[in-house]
């Protein structure tokens, strides 16, 4: 587990600092992509993600913090990462937390030598193209399954 600090503000891969209730609430009432989920679906996402970061307000180390973001990743650490999950609460953006976490996502983190990471976005392409983030090569060999 890591963690990184920057004006008041920690961010850290310790499963056991998230604030389920946060997650929840913004994923399930403020996201467009996970709008309804329920709150058993969001813990079995977390436990069985690869790695997750939260940012707090504070540090969760002394027990004075407040889950102000999260992102999460299924990945093997070597070839692949999906990055799912990706928020700041509204009233802390406009201070660069967002860039902050990505930017130590990708390049500090367990996931920095990853070969290749993609997610989904419908709004904040501009933020992720910063950090090397584009669209497919080759969107016609991607298949789903949607159930």
């Amino acid at each position: 587990m890591s963690s990184w600090e920057k004006d008041g503000f920690t961010l850290s891969t310790n499963k056991q600092y998230l604030d389920t209730d946060v997650i929840h609430h913004f994923l399930s009432v403020d996201s467009y992509w996970a709008k309804g989920i329920t709150m058993e679906k969001v813990k079995k996402a977390i436990e069985k993600s690869s790695i997750c970061f939260g940012m707090y307000e504070g540090d969760p180390a002394t027990g004075e913090a407040k889950q102000i973001g999260f992102v999460r990743a299924v990945t093997d650490f070597v070839r692949f990462a999906w990055i799912m999950d990706v928020f700041v609460l509204p009233e802390y953006r406009g201070r660069g937390l967002s860039k902050w976490m990505m930017e130590t996502m990708v390049e500090q983190s367990e996931l920095k030598d990853v070969r290749k990471m993609m997610l989904c976005t419908y709004d904040a392409h501009g933020l992720y193209e910063q950090y090397g983030f584009q669209t497919l090569d080759d969107p016609e060999i991607f298949m789903q399954r949607k159930i």
